[in-house]
């Protein structure tokens, strides 16, 4: 220390003056040992190099069990001299005395070993982390070594970097057998989810998202950067703790949170610029022309050049991404908050999305930290313009002789179709979003082991849409009503969502060996929705837009459009769940749920759902001890219960619907009301009774890890409406339960570290699933269906639906005619039930007697197998992820080729309609013809980044670039678009404008994107 301290402890009295006396003291002795560790230094480097010289040091690495350990790397530690060992653990190096070997290998935990003669002996210790790593269940955490039932974990590392719209768009293709789909790059769009096959008719088929513990909590308060984990209840014996929402499964997500620390900031972005990719292949003008100079089509040529598709595109779309937090604090209180900001430009015009997301999340502790008290709050705001994205089937089929504009510079109108382009220019359409959330929870310690919770959180979520189209709109001026004046339209939406669940945990261990845990706890749920809606037209000027509604002249006729409505329901549970292990060996958990819920019917308000789970942790056993290319393994089996109440509000009840406006007695005209539903008391969930057997393990030194899964479900009491006799039933439909759906499969989760050198490392994962679902009943005593149909085709023809799906049979069988042919003059030819081609006039289309249809099953929509391929490779700062997916064993209707391949149509046509589909000469027709395999495997995601090496004195912790690549090829033999975006989850009913294994004919664009980001730390 200097002069200037040893004044400053002077002059200091007291407590202050011991203190910094101590402090004096300390400094001086830092000061001589550093002087004396700075001579032995000098001394090493001038005197001992000559004493200790270079020899050659032999050695061995063997596991805990004496057994030789091949393949691991022993350096000299503050040097690039380095070995490895060979298949019998042996190794030679070239070092000194004195120097320090660093010995590592996956799956073991590294070691420093002095050199202090010739030989040398290393025994590793086994790296058991990975089976340490915590997952989140229901109302808790396991280590993965302890969990009995399904489970499926995505850290943020494993993250998709493609720029999620959706949190699950972070883990597609990630978890064996979550299905996800997307209909296209639309920013506004959502996506479909489907866990293990379908299990409902008209019930909800969305898992149960979990956020921070918060139940039915809402994605869109989630952004990339602040997700911590993604966990996936699979299983019904680890779903059944959540009961009647947890049917379709479980999606737990665990935000970030602050560590004990200095403060850390991180600021990441990035820039994403989309194209369109494998676009409709319609004629071109010029072949258009061509055509009809040809006599190939009959149509008019007026002398245009217009690419209508082409002009939908935003060719200048620019999305990016930016997200600031900030984290910190000590052992007592940790914090971080985040703010982002998010534009996302469709590759459409006028379609986009623009957000700004707050979240921040407080721990505190007290009462010498036996209190812990967790604060978050999040809110969002959306921007969403909606009135972009669609009329690409209008646009892309219209004849490309025309022009969207008249001679004179107006936009051109016609009766027999819609100008999509003007529209863009004459209407608007948005969507003014608030989404917000505050959950807390209380943790006190009571005694040693014993832990009493308490969680509340509330949800608000609402949105006012409007729009307006202008005078000189098409949709205005065509109003047979009001022609030439205006229209506007506003509604809101308010949702609420309460839940307070107070739990009490219990831990203990008897003897060593016995370890439990309870928990015990009571959830109350309170959901309410409202809104309202109104619409005015016959507007004189665009001034006010939707903001005067009043001012419409349909108002004052009488003719406008007013609505609202309010509804909720309430839900509560008692629940309960105990865990059992005997010496690490063997674990049970069984787990009970009693809920009940305002929306069943008034004879069964209240269900039970048992589960019950067992594990065998093999690897533990004695008898394993001797095989030693197996490091875990694990068997699990499992069965629990889960149902299902998304449906609407008052199913059960006896509701009352107005009847119309009629003339009374006294002159008046008054409105009517009446029944518009029958009651039904005995309405109750959907049941999902699920058995599943599983196999974890990790082999070969750690390097291969894995599991795999078997399961059996069967949903009972599926919920649908039904026909009813008048009498005695008031309505001719009921809603109730009656029939039953199920699905088998199996799936397999790899991650292997196929190369781990201190400069190159290369690590991948691999994902497969195989499924079978089927529809086992529709009926039962009172309620007859032999079939329901689903998968409307749409489009030319009205050529009703695609699938008929039998009592028994799977679900997604495509139903209908099996092509023969053409005759000599193009028309359609079909095998009849005996084999002969006969035409569609002798064909019997009947569905209620198989004995006599010719119709029969001709495909299946829903994929047979997934699989997903990530490769990870490091190369010193340099990291290079490539994602792979695929679909095999699918078929899928080309309802683009049904309607623009056959010339029948009167404007333009697919290229194939002169070549692949020349023959025909016969009106539209859904046969076998037009499905096709939709097997593919697409290159999904390439991501090449770099890490900055930083000096230990900069300001700047961590500097990472990276560019990301996003569909990048797709290989298959399918004809139509993207197979990837064609729905393959449901029954065929419509889910955000999509039919399982229906590619619709004006689907939105395909795109292959590019995206550069970079991440800060500071």
């Amino acid at each position: 220390m200097s002069k200037i301290d040893l004044k400053t402890v002077v002059r200091l009295k007291g407590e202050s003056k011991l203190f910094l006396s101590l402090i004096f003291i300390a400094g001086a002795m830092q000061h001589a040992q550093a002087t004396a560790s700075s001579q032995r230094m000098l001394n090493n480097s001038f005197l001992t190099e000559s004493k200790k010289p270079q020899q050659q040091i032999k050695g061995k690495v063997l596991n805990a069990d004496g057994k030789p350990i091949s393949s691991v790397n022993i350096t000299v530690k503050g040097t690039s001299k380095g070995t490895q060992s060979d298949v019998s653990g042996n190794f030679s190096l070239d070092a000194k005395q004195g120097d320090v070997l660093v010995v590592s290998s996956i799956g073991y935990k590294a070691k420093e070993v002095t050199v202090s003669g010739e030989t040398i002996s290393v025994q590793l210790e086994e790296d058991q982390s990975q089976l340490e790593e915590v997952v989140v269940v229901g109302y808790g955490t396991q280590k993965i070594r302890e969990v009995t039932s399904s489970v499926a974990h995505v850290s943020a590392d494993q993250f998709r970097q493609s720029g999620a719209r959706n949190p699950l768009d972070l883990i597609q293709g990630k978890v064996a057998g979550l299905q996800v789909s997307r209909s296209g790059s639309n920013p506004n769009s959502g996506v479909a989810t489907q866990l293990r096959g379908a299990i409902s008719v008209t019930g909800s088929a969305s898992p149960l998202f979990v956020i921070d513990g918060i139940p039915g909590g809402n994605p869109d308060l989630l952004q990339q950067d602040d997700i911590e984990s993604i966990d996936v209840l699979k299983d019904g014996s680890g779903a059944a703790i959540y009961g009647t929402s947890a049917n379709a499964g479980v999606i737990l997500i665990t935000t970030k949170r602050g560590k004990p620390g200095k403060s850390v900031f991180n600021y990441s972005s990035y820039f994403r610029k989309d194209f369109v990719y494998n676009r409709p292949d319609f004629l071109t003008p010029q072949e258009f022309r061509d055509k009809i100079a040809s006599g190939e089509l009959k149509q008019t040529d007026f002398g245009h050049s217009t690419d209508f598709f082409d002009e939908l595109i935003n060719k200048d779309n620019f999305s990016q991404n930016h997200n600031l937090s900030l984290s910190g604090g000590n052992e007592s209180t940790t914090y971080r908050g985040s703010v982002n900001f998010r534009n996302l430009e469709g590759i459409a015009k006028e379609n986009s999305r623009k957000e700004y997301t707050v979240r921040t999340s407080i721990n505190q502790k007290g009462f010498n930290d036996r209190l812990n008290f967790l604060l978050n709050i999040a809110t969002n705001t959306n921007n969403a313009n909606l009135l972009g994205g669609g009329g690409w089937e209008s646009e892309a089929t219209k004849n490309p002789t025309l022009s969207n504009y008249n001679d004179d510079g107006s936009f051109r109108y016609d009766r027999t179709s819609t100008n999509e382009f003007a529209r863009l220019f004459t209407e608007t359409s948005y969507r003014k979003q608030q989404t917000s959330s505050l959950d807390g929870k209380v943790d006190l310690n009571i005694i040693e082991g014993l832990k009493a919770s308490v969680f509340g959180s509330v949800q608000r979520n609402s949105y006012t849409d409007g729009a307006y189209r202008a005078l000189n709109s098409e949709a205005s001026l065509e109003d047979q009503d009001y022609p030439g004046g205006g229209y506007a339209s506003k509604s809101n939406l308010l949702n609420e969502k309460y839940a307070f669940e107070p739990t009490l945990q219990y831990n203990t261990t008897v003897a060593e060996k016995h370890a439990i845990t309870a928990l015990a706890g009571y959830s109350y749920r309170y959901e309410k929705d409202e809104g309202q809606s109104a619409d005015n037209r016959g507007f004189i000027n665009n001034n006010f837009h939707e903001d005067n509604l009043s001012e419409g002249q349909a108002l004052r006729d009488g003719r406008a459009n007013m609505d609202s409505y309010k509804n909720d329901n309430t839900l509560i549970a008692f629940f309960g769940r105990v865990n059992y292990t005997y010496a690490d060996k063997y674990m049970a958990q069984f787990i009970l749920r009693r809920e009940g819920s305002s929306k069943f019917g008034a004879n069964n308000k209240w269900g039970s759902f048992p589960a019950v789970s067992v594990g065998w942790n093999i690897s533990n056993e004695d008898f394993m001890k001797d095989i030693g290319f197996i490091n875990n393994l694990k068997l699990r089996a499992g069965y629990g219960e889960t149902g299902n109440t998304g449906f609407a509000n008052n199913a059960s009840r006896l509701t009352l619907g107005g009847g119309g406006k009629y003339l009374f007695p006294d002159e008046s005209y008054r409105e009517t009301y009446g029944p518009d539903r029958n009651p039904n008391p005995n309405l109750r969930w959907e049941t999902k009774k699920e058995t599943n057997i599983g196999v974890d393990f990790t082999m070969l030194s750690n390097k291969l890890s894995g599991s795999i899964d078997v399961f059996q479900r069967k949903t009972v009491d599926l919920l649908d409406t039904y026909t009813t006799p008048q009498p005695p039933y008031i309505r001719n439909n009921i809603y109730s339960n009656v029939g039953t759906l199920s699905s088998k499969g199996i799936e397999l989760a790899l991650s292997y570290r196929a190369i781990d050198h201190e400069n190159f490392k290369w690590n991948m994962d691999f994902t497969a699933s195989t499924l079978k679902n089927v529809l086992d009943s529709y009926s039962n005593d009172i309620f007859k269906v032999k079939y329901k149909t689903f998968g409307e085709i749409g489009g030319a023809g009205a050529l009703g639906d695609a699938f008929t799906t039998y009592e028994g049979h799977k679900i997604g069988e495509f139903f209908g005619k099996r092509f023969a042919g053409f005759d000599d003059e193009g028309k359609w030819l079909f095998y009849n039930r005996n084999g002969e081609a006969v035409h569609n006039d002798a064909i019997n289309n009947s569905r209620d007697d198989l004995n006599s249809s010719d119709l029969a099953v001709i495909g299946n929509a829903v994929p047979k197998y997934y699989i997903s391929w990530t490769n990870n490779f490091s190369y010193k700062n340099f990291d290079l992820r490539i994602f792979m997916r695929g679909k095999f064993d699918y078929d899928i209707l080309n309802t683009t080729a049904l309607s623009y391949g056959n010339k029948v149509w009167s404007e333009n046509l697919l290229r194939d309609a002169f070549t692949k589909y020349k023959d025909i000469n016969d009106t539209y027709m859904y046969s076998d013809y037009y499905l096709e395999s939709g097997s593919h495997l697409k290159i999904d995601e390439v991501t090449l980044g770099y890490r900055f090496k930083l000096k230990s004195n900069t300001w700047v912790n961590n500097v990472r670039i990276y560019l990301t690549a996003q569909n990048l090829a797709t290989i298959t033999g399918y004809s139509g678009n993207d197979p990837d975006f064609v729905l393959d989850t449901g029954l065929g009913n419509e889910v955000n404008g999509q039919r399982l294994g229906i590619d619709s004919r004006g689907p939105y664009p395909n795109t292959r994107s590019f995206l550069f980001g970079v991440n800060f730390g500071f």
